[in-house]
């Protein structure tokens, strides 16, 4: 199946597609085009924010599941899994079920799996609907970006891209302060009940606003099923030993070994017959144009940025400063709420300004956020991380919003339905994989902090014996014992801090990585 087809499938039946590379796929956008935005970036915005609202309540779920952590990382893993695989599929399914058919199940199933997630009794039922959820919202994420691109005229795609950068980086910077707050006051369940108010509003829009087009059954028998099993295959494998490896100490675990193996010989052979068909998947030539191979080496740095920063401070908060659910959220607000005053001015800068330096502003805005965070102490927390928030909240639209404009801005149309799946899935997996690297960082240059700081110290060196005379003086009643274990509490907190910094550097590297590709694209102003 070709890619025009897909794309197809993507494009309102009333419009006409030009062939030549507009902007824009219309001259104006009519109101069911507007309220077909709408919906579809609410319905992106659901499907983001259903991350992190549940990984702010994962312990109060794991201990009403009787479930250990790590069987209990797996509610989210197998939400991520099933959204990865489905994301650079969406565009090909709407073409075989009809864009609003295929839309308005998946909103419906999503809202059935919701339930059914707030009903679950054992850990086994509640990872199945997780994954049959992230299945059912994925598609709303790339096919939201394609119909900004195709249903917007050019002068208002702006106004479209900032919409659908308000669930891209407001979503993780909300989820964790909504789902803190209704797990301590009220259950958990609510995280997961509450998507019916949302659903039923995306229901509407879109029954309203999407017109009815036919099914095309026929287009499963002649499939790309070699790319589709293989991109599936590799896809939801490689997630797998990102959520799993550094729990089985990656490589040295024969299983972890085994399926990676297998997620990189099904991607390379994704690869490879998606460059020799005739009529692929996904046309990824179109990485050949210099505008969108660096505009997603780009995403690519923001994805890690990203989803980074928001697994490093809720944890950092965790196990350091022992916050809870609800103060980590209320930290977290900081990120969040700034975005909402500055994203409605963001397509008016795109008038006036370059694409090219408003993005580069936003990384470099991102950057010195998280350089703050490098040199952190034990007395680093909520107060103290406020205003590196805000300033990572002020760059976030800043490099989101132009940069999506800037990476599809010379694509013919035909190749918006493949853009649109590999800027999304790249994204997300750059995502992914920074989570695991950090999360490998942690545990890793914790434990060097602690032998390098240890080396320093000895039962009988000056440092080891003020402090304890310090703490004899201060609490009289503890044996020689117990003051040597405060301590080493103390080496480990302080180890602890260390390692975080050093994951906040790998972030700021990866920001300026960003700002070097944003270099290399061409310049770009919108209309």
């Amino acid at each position: 199946m070709s890619t025009a087809v897909a794309t197809s499938a993507v494009v309102t039946p009333t419009k006409s597609t030009p062939s030549a590379p507009p902007q824009g796929g219309v001259q104006t956008a009519s109101r069911k085009d507007w309220i077909t935005v709408i919906g579809m970036v609410l319905g992106a915005f659901v499907a983001v924010l259903d991350i992190q609202i549940v990984n702010s309540s994962l312990a109060d779920i794991q201990g009403s599941l009787a479930a250990t952590v790590s069987e209990g990382s797996w509610i989210t893993t197998a939400y991520m899994i099933a959204e990865i695989v489905i994301i650079p599929l969406s565009g090909w399914l709407a073409s075989v079920f009809s864009l609003r058919r295929y839309l308005l199940w998946s909103v419906v199933a999503f809202m059935v799996m919701s339930g059914l997630c707030g009903t679950a009794t054992s850990l086994g039922s509640m990872i199945f609907y997780r994954a049959l959820q992230g299945l059912a919202v994925a598609p709303l994420i790339p096919l939201t970006f394609s119909q900004i691109r195709l249903r917007l005229p050019t002068d208002k795609q702006p106004v479209g891209m900032a919409m659908f950068s308000f669930s891209a980086v407001f979503a993780p910077s909300i989820g964790p302060t909504i789902g803190g707050w209704l797990t301590e006051n009220f259950s958990w369940h609510l995280i997961f009940y509450i998507n019916l108010v949302p659903g039923l509003l995306i229901l509407a829009l879109l029954s309203y606003g999407l017109e009815k087009g036919p099914s095309h059954f026929e287009r499963l028998k002649t499939a790309d099923w070699s790319g589709i099993i293989s991109l599936s295959l590799g896809l939801s494998t490689l997630e797998y030993v990102l959520e799993e490896g550094n729990r089985q100490n990656w490589f040295e675990s024969h299983s972890i070994l085994t399926i990676a193996i297998v997620s990189t010989l099904s991607l390379i052979t994704f690869v490879y017959v998606q460059l020799t068909k005739a009529n692929p998947l996904l046309n990824l030539r179109i990485l050949g144009d210099r505008q969108f191979l660096f505009g997603n080496l780009a995403n690519c740095a923001m994805g890690l940025a990203l989803f980074g920063s928001v697994f490093l401070i809720p944890v950092y908060l965790s196990q350091l400063q022992g916050y809870n659910a609800l103060q980590i959220g209320q930290v977290m607000l900081w990120g969040g709420v700034p975005q909402l005053l500055l994203i409605p001015f963001m397509p008016k800068l795109m008038k006036h300004f370059n694409l090219r330096w408003l993005a580069m502003t936003g990384f470099l805005a991102m950057a010195i956020s998280a350089l703050m965070n490098v040199y952190m102490s034990a007395d680093y927390a909520g107060e103290q991380l406020r205003l590196s928030l805000i300033i990572r909240a002020i760059g976030q639209p800043f490099m989101m919003v132009p940069l999506s404009v800037l990476t599809t801005s010379r694509l013919k149309m035909e190749d918006i339905g493949s853009a649109s799946g590999l800027f999304n899935t790249s994204r997300n997996l750059s995502g992914a994989i920074g989570i695991a690297i950090l999360s490998t960082m942690i545990d890793r240059r914790t434990t060097f902090h602690q032998v390098r700081i240890s080396e320093t110290l000895s039962t009988f060196g000056q440092t080891t014996q003020y402090y304890m005379d310090h703490l004899q003086d201060t609490l009289p009643s503890l044996s020689m014992q117990q003051d040597m274990a405060l301590v080493m509490k103390q080496v480990t907190q302080n180890a602890g801090i260390m390692a975080f910094g050093d994951c906040f550097t790998i972030v700021t590297g990866a920001l300026f990585f960003g700002i070097a590709a944003v270099l290399c694209m061409r310049s770009h102003q919108a209309h």
